[in-house]
């Protein structure tokens, strides 16, 4: 009853690895696994995602060397110029579909080539060696997906759906997270309405992996077009608030950047100390994981998503890694004992979400591939139409990113919907209303409310 994805980390390797350590031995096999540098080398052509040094010092049996550590010191990147590096990597990914992968996500696959004097970002080679991986997975095992993770800005994400055909069949919706996060702190979903009004896979074999949070931070460089400065700043802010942190990159000219957001989504969208309710908290939670739900694509739900977690501050202080704040081990009692707790905040949003994820299942409107229209009935709201690919149901999916009511208007005849029972039912709260044909259909949403209304057979 269930699918594995599998994490290829393909651009670097730990030093603690076998074949790290036997560079640092001095064994011919692995001299040529990592890229040297030397450091006096112009790379301010590098496009950075981090603050730290690209060129980190190790101790070799031949002597100083400096590698290449796009990421941190302890993650050494491998030299795809090396053909055996190469072969390495296809036997690994042969591995894990040979152990039942049906997923495969390509990590960080964007820096995977490197050429000094370029960005060594997006290179045609990576692109090159995504389309052979594709290749590869088509003829041995064509029920496998490729998922590339390349948290860059929108044109340069869908730019590893290649033809199409021929590279990932599935990316990241990186500027999801962020969008969301910032209809809800505005109360606005125009921005998020004007981006996902202009998303489309490019066949029938792509489609998006929709998200909002996930064991790294909400990132924010994929934001770029798509919000201003001052409302970057604006989510900075808040992130501060939430008791997060930001974590930046390092640009070419000495520069430095947001890169993401550290914080649980949970408290990125309900700040601790504002005397708000415990409902209404989880009221604007489960909203903004509704629109994720409801995005053509397929949804991926992070585990602290799903239990409600709020900033593990704790274990910051403890490893000074911003990215803990998100990453906390939790103990399966404590846990059990929160989810028998009908008073607890994990109590309640794992028995919101669960609801919400058991009615997506059921309805056939909500498939990845589904027809999908992006609707602009009130900016407060965030509107789809979802059509499943029979064309015989169809979904409105709206949602309220305000603090206030917000009144609705649905034109059936604009939306080219008949309804020949007569009769629309929220699936969220089993609300059933009698139209008449051809006319407009009015309601009012309340704060934070999640409405899919179910045009009846």
């Amino acid at each position: 009853s269930f699918k594995l994805m599998v994490d290829a980390v393909l651009n670097h390797v730990s030093t603690q690895s076998e074949w790290f350590q036997g560079f640092l031995r001095g064994d011919e096999k692995y001299r040529e696994y990592f890229i040297t540098v030397d450091p006096s080398t112009d790379l301010s052509m590098v496009v950075r995602p981090r603050d730290l040094p690209l060129l980190t010092p190790v101790e070799t049996s031949w002597g100083t060397q400096y590698v290449w550590t796009t990421f941190s010191r302890d993650q050494i990147d491998l030299n795809y110029h090396n053909p055996d590096v190469l072969l390495e990597m296809i036997d690994i990914l042969l591995f894990y579909i040979e152990q039942g992968a049906d997923i495969i996500r390509l990590d960080a696959i964007a820096y995977l080539w490197k050429e000094i004097g370029t960005t060594c970002i997006h290179l045609p080679q990576t692109h090159a060696v995504v389309q052979l991986f594709r290749a590869i997975v088509d003829e041995v095992a064509p029920g496998v997906l490729l998922i590339t993770e390349t948290n860059v800005p929108h044109a340069e994400n869908i730019s590893y759906f290649g033809d199409g055909t021929n590279e990932a069949h599935l990316v990241y919706q990186f500027p999801l997270p962020p969008l969301v996060a910032h209809a809800f702190m505005r109360g606005t979903a125009r921005h998020l309405t004007e981006w996902a009004a202009g998303l489309e896979a490019p066949s029938e074999q792509t489609s998006f992996f929709n998200f909002t949070a996930s064991h790294d931070g909400v990132g924010v460089r994929p934001l770029a077009g798509l919000l201003g400065e001052e409302e970057l700043e604006a989510l900075i802010e808040q992130t501060h608030a939430s008791g997060g942190q930001v974590s930046y990159k390092l640009n070419p000219d000495g520069s430095k950047s947001p890169y993401e957001l550290n914080v649980t989504y949970f408290d990125l969208l309900n700040p601790p100390g504002r005397g708000e309710s415990l409902s209404l908290q989880v009221r604007r939670f489960l909203a903004s994981q509704a629109i994720m739900l409801a995005l053509a694509g397929m949804p991926g739900i992070y585990f602290h998503s799903l239990l409600g977690s709020r900033n593990y501050l704790e274990g910051v202080k403890k490893t000074g890694y911003p990215r803990t704040i998100n990453r906390e081990k939790l103990d399966v009692r404590e846990v059990e004992a929160a989810l028998a707790d009908p008073r607890s905040l994990r109590h309640a949003v794992f028995t919101g979400y669960r609801s919400l994820l058991q009615k997506r299942i059921a309805e056939k409107a909500f498939h990845p591939n589904a027809e999908q229209r992006v609707l602009s009935l009130n900016e407060a709201v965030f509107s789809l139409l979802r059509v499943a690919p029979s064309g015989e149901e169809a979904i409105i999916a709206l949602h309220n990113v305000s603090t206030t009511g917000q009144p609705i208007t649905i034109n059936l005849h604009e939306l080219e919907l008949t309804i020949p029972a007569g009769h629309l039912r929220d699936i969220v709260s089993g609300a059933t209303w009698a139209v008449e044909q051809p006319a407009s259909f009015a309601f009012e949403l309340e704060p934070y409310q999640v409405a899919w209304l179910k045009v009846l057979p």
